[in-house]
């Protein structure tokens, strides 16, 4: 459903360039929907097998701070979908990065089933103890329909020049960009 919406929207995907799991499958969606994708992936995945040849570009780094540095310059908004550890730490980089303003992209995530009920909770946690700022809240836009997130990230995505605009998905945070 991601890929094709971001396809339906002519909103390039710009993700970590895999293969395989829940991104590599967006990825495929988007271009069998007539999206475009590039990926962005380091040279030890790529020995790995791991990188998805159907991306129209696949950009190929040394490392991973790299092609995170990368992910996140393209990003004008991040929507955060299911994922792992990698996931983890790349929400809470870039939802730092937000709330120290060094960008001021939005964030969305897709919480399916609840998946990131046990991560927001912990975020409610730390603004309830004081070691996290309330204002954090709102710096999010979380919702189980990836539509509704992808709404709502778009509509509030700062202007890129040449007027295109991005969307980082992740599962491995991925970025998109609109030609």
């Amino acid at each position: 459903m991601v890929g094709r919406e971001l396809a339906a929207r002519s909103i390039r995907l710009v993700y970590g360039g895999g293969c395989i799991g829940l991104m590599g499958a967006v990825a495929r969606a988007t271009k069998a929907a007539g999206g475009k994708v590039t990926g962005i992936i380091t040279r030890q995945l790529v020995a790995l097998e791991q990188g998805w040849d159907g991306c129209d570009e696949l950009l190929v780094v040394d490392t991973m701070r790299e092609r995170k540095r990368l992910l996140e310059e393209c990003g004008e908004a991040f929507l955060i979908l299911p994922g792992g550890l990698g996931t983890y730490e790349e929400f809470f980089e870039i939802l730092v990065g937000r709330y120290l303003k060094n960008h001021a992209k939005p964030i969305g995530v897709v919480n399916d089933h609840g998946y990131y009920d046990p991560m927001i909770a912990m975020i409610d946690h730390g603004v309830e103890h004081r070691f996290i700022r309330p204002a954090v809240r709102d710096l999010l836009f979380v919702h189980h329909d990836p539509v509704d997130v992808i709404n709502a990230i778009v509509e509030v995505a700062p202007p890129r020049a040449k007027a295109s605009e991005c969307v980082a998905v992740g599962s491995g945070l991925a970025p998109a960009r609109r030609d």
